[in-house]
């Protein structure tokens, strides 16, 4: 039966083709997975699930965020990493198992802070965004660079035996932030009150999980990714519970809150035609009054950037545009007293600085990124649109 046609009443299907089995199922589009763009953030347990299951599904091209290296104890937890690969980057490793598993895939690894080095660009050129990780910052960024864009993201949480996705729109049900309590909050900001954090203490409170809860709550997490991907009913600002001790399983509902300040979307995206090392900032002010009119203009970062380091026992002041995810705890400390400096951090930036003549590279605007202009009455926001080889490689 192998190289016989079945018929059903949708199509003709080649029961031999590596797809079949799916396409026996009345709603597939194995054309619109192949032609879909996943923003994968997170390679460790969760994230190896996703991408496996995603690699098997025919998903046609997958960016993949992680900015950790693989070890030892990762290799009971994840499929797609051998004890060879210790020491490799995840993103790496991953994307390279993927096409293991089906060749046609294009994945494309990006390894880095995806806080602070990950550019916005990427939420506007995917279609979905899934994420599997075990950290809120990233969760609250990720939340808020989905709605700006638009953009459906499904996330995952595991620990020990116990596990949930959600799934989150951009203008209808809760969104992350407004699932948080007094102590997320809490908890959150203890993690962002220093600036620099060395790699160590970013990996302090890991939580214990097992590749069984793994693999259930990512076949969830994907399994929702294709209802979407095929403009079915999805959990819709909800989130489904498993209770593995137990065998626990319902789905939760969130409200949204009206006062949520994440709750917001880009007005108007242009492409610059330029990347952040092609434009100084005084010249996209230039280019922004000429749009926006009169009035006083600024510009809006899509992040924190540092630009100065303050050592108050020393009276001394070091210059330094960086990204605050590539700036350690270590770089931190008074080379002359050995005392931690105090950061200097800019999130917005007003006409006629001192900066105007330095381009948005230089000044740690990381590769693909937005930025906003504004007046009192409206905004624009800038791609730099040039860099996204740079980030997204051959599936740019």
């Amino acid at each position: 039966m192998a190289n016989e046609n079945i018929t059903i009443d949708r199509a003709t299907i080649d029961s031999d083709s590596r797809f079949s089995r799916f396409e026996l199922i009345s709603w597939w589009n194995q054309e619109k997975l192949g032609k879909s763009k996943i923003l994968l953030i997170g390679a460790g347990a969760l994230g190896n699930e996703i991408l496996k299951n995603l690699a098997l599904l025919g998903v046609g091209n997958v960016l993949v965020a992680d900015f950790d290296k693989i070890e030892n104890s990762n290799l009971s937890r994840s499929i797609l990493y051998r004890e060879s690969d210790n020491g490799a980057f995840k993103a790496d490793v991953a994307c390279r198992s993927a096409k293991e598993i089906y060749p046609d895939i294009k994945t494309h690894p990006f390894t880095g802070n995806v806080v602070h080095d990950l550019g916005c660009g990427v939420y506007q050129w995917a279609d979905l965004i899934i994420a599997g990780l075990d950290n809120r910052e990233a969760r609250v960024s990720i939340n808020a660079n989905s709605l700006l864009a638009g953009k459906v993201w499904i996330d995952g949480a595991i620990e020990v035996l116990n596990g949930v996705a959600r799934v989150f729109y951009p203008d209808e049900g809760a969104c992350y932030e407004c699932t948080m309590s007094e102590t997320d909050w809490k908890m959150l900001e203890a993690r962002r009150s220093c600036a620099m954090l060395s790699r160590n203490q970013m990996q302090e409170g890991k939580v214990p999980t097992t590749p069984t809860m793994a693999s259930i709550i990512a076949g969830i997490q994907v399994q929702e990714a294709v209802k979407y991907l095929h403009g079915m009913e999805t959990l819709k600002g909800q989130g489904f519970v498993f209770n593995g001790q137990n065998f626990d399983t319902y789905v939760v509902s969130y409200s949204r809150k009206k006062d949520c300040y994440a709750h917001n979307r880009y007005q108007q995206i242009e492409k610059l035609g330029c990347g952040v090392a092609d434009i100084t900032i005084g010249e996209l002010f230039g280019r922004a009054r000429a749009r926006l009119g009169t009035g006083d203009v600024s510009i809006d970062l899509s992040r924190d950037i540092l630009c100065r380091l303050d050592c108050p026992k020393c009276v001394s002041s070091e210059p330094v545009f960086s990204s605050l995810g590539k700036i350690t705890e270590e770089r931190g400390i008074c080379p002359k007293c050995r005392e931690m400096r105090i950061p200097e951090i800019m999130s917005t930036i007003q006409p006629n600085s001192k900066i105007d003549n330095m381009t948005f590279g230089e000044i740690g605007v990381p590769y693909f990124d937005i930025v906003t202009a504004r007046n009192a009455s409206e905004s624009c926001s800038y791609l730099f649109d040039r860099d996204a080889a740079k980030i997204l490689g051959p599936i740019a």
